[in-house]
């Protein structure tokens, strides 16, 4: 599994830096049908994963840009020799303004749950893994890089607040129960932030599989803990949406979820 993890690194880094760096603050973008931005980097992006990844193993390949119905199709095919998730660009708009604050993400799913995750910033050019049983890394350095506090009111939190149910995003903005909140729009960053001790809450009121594959494994690595806004737990019934409640350190989770479910 190490030498898996350690190519499709080497894939996702060389991505980065050939056709998403090239491209940063040149490119023009569209808008999809959703109101998500889009740009030729990202088509550029996924076309090079695809090539890569299947090169490592020839499994379907799900990612953002593709129609739902190709998605879903992807999802159908994966059966026992897995399946690549792929998010090209993570935070298009963060990349076609100038904010440096987006990513690569790739996880390789099997029986329904991500055995790699591997997210790459390459303005930063950290790159952040994991493999089931393996355990989590920054560069190679072990995740998490820092403990998290373990009182709710000193944590730095993650929050998105558009795709949280509005009285709890008024709630959260008149008594919020953590230190500071920052939301600087690319999930599957957020994710690894977490699991590096740079946050220590998140809530998130909705992702796609993309956004969360990679993330949910490096985090969960990291020692850390996830689940969703009602209390499920996490990769138990089908992938397409997740909302968010996680924390690194388990007592934070605890004093987290008691205090949203009051």
């Amino acid at each position: 599994m190490q030498d898996l993890l350690a190519a499709v690194s080497d894939a996702v880094r060389s991505v980065g830096r050939l056709e998403v760096m090239p491209r940063y603050l040149k490119v023009a973008h569209t808008r999809k049908a959703d109101g998500s931005a889009f740009t030729e980097a990202d088509l550029a992006a996924q076309e090079a994963l695809i090539a890569r990844l299947q090169a490592i193993i020839p499994a379907p390949v799900l990612a953002e840009e593709q129609t739902e119905v190709e998605q879903r199709a992807a999802w159908a095919a994966a059966k026992d020799g897995g399946l690549w998730c792929v998010d090209p660009i993570d935070g298009t708009s963060n990349f076609v303004t100038g904010l440096p604050y987006f990513a690569i993400s790739v996880a390789f799913i099997r029986a329904g749950r991500p055995l790699l995750g591997v997210v790459y910033d390459p303005v930063a050019d950290e790159l952040f893994a994991a493999s089931a049983g393996g355990g989590a890394s920054l560069n190679g350095v072990a995740l998490p890089l820092r403990p998290a506090p373990i009182d709710l009111n000193r944590c730095m939190a993650g929050i998105d607040f558009k795709r949280l149910p509005s009285a709890l995003a008024v709630r959260l903005v008149a008594t919020p129960p953590y230190a500071s909140q920052r939301n600087l729009g690319a999930s599957t960053l957020d994710w690894c932030y977490l699991a590096a001790g740079r946050l220590h809450l998140y809530l998130h009121g909705g992702q796609k599989l993309w956004d969360y594959a990679a993330g949910w494994l490096i985090l969960t690595e990291a020692g850390g803990q996830a689940e969703t806004l009602d209390g499920a737990v996490y990769w138990e019934d089908e992938p397409w949406t997740r909302s968010v409640v996680a924390s690194l350190d388990p007592v934070v989770q605890a004093q987290w979820r008691l205090w949203l479910t009051q």
